[in-house]
């Protein structure tokens, strides 16, 4: 059992659920009507290269989780996802926003993905999220994602040689680049994780 959320935290992670998993749905869909990848089932795949699609749907579910359930969320976890999701949007931002266009419903999609969504669960991690149970034995939580993505990613472009994000293609740049491009990203969750840890022990003072 976890601390219960107010009704206004599960109605605000509600709207989150809905705007994440909506996105990753519109995106889909625009994705088909421009023909960016081909038929559904190979859009699907396609997209499912990302990290930003499956951390959005990641959100989806346990937020969706967090509103329809009375028994709360897992500190740990939903700390950790809210800090990917942060990266996601810092990441997009800083990094990779004019390497694709999209235009009408995708540009709404788009921002969605990256901008609405990691600002909305950062907000409303700080204002609902239990803290009290965080601790810095809950480290690790904030790397098991991004890991088992990063494995996963690197595995599927050694088969077809297609990566998602330019700091990590091997095709294009060398191995010891790409594992301390990765590394780095990795410290910077680890670090992230460290500054959620001490604003949720002095939040709970």
């Amino acid at each position: 059992m976890f601390p219960a959320l107010p009704l206004r935290a599960r109605w605000t992670a509600m709207v989150i659920a809905l705007v994440a998993g909506g996105s990753v749905l519109v995106m889909f869909f625009y994705n088909l009507a421009t023909d960016r990848y081909g038929d559904e089932v190979t859009t699907a795949w396609a997209m499912a290269r990302f990290f930003t699609i499956l951390t959005n749907i990641a959100v989806a579910w346990t937020f969706l989780n967090a509103a329809l359930r009375r028994d709360g969320v897992r500190p740990a976890w939903t700390a950790a996802l809210t800090l990917a999701m942060v990266l996601v949007g810092a990441v997009y931002h800083t990094l990779l926003s004019g390497i694709t266009t999209y235009v009408g419903w995708g540009a709404w999609a788009n921002h969605g993905l990256h901008t609405f969504v990691p600002t909305a669960c950062l907000l409303w991690w700080i204002a609902f999220a239990p803290k009290n149970r965080l601790q810095f034995r809950d480290l690790p939580m904030f790397i098991v994602w991004p890991c088992v993505y990063v494995a996963y990613a690197l595995a599927r472009g050694a088969q077809d040689g297609v990566y998602p994000y330019p700091f990590m293609d091997l095709a294009e740049k060398p191995p010891l680049v790409v594992a301390t491009n990765l590394a780095a990203l990795l410290t910077v969750l680890l670090i992230g994780g460290v500054i959620f840890v001490m604003a949720a022990r002095f939040a709970d003072r």
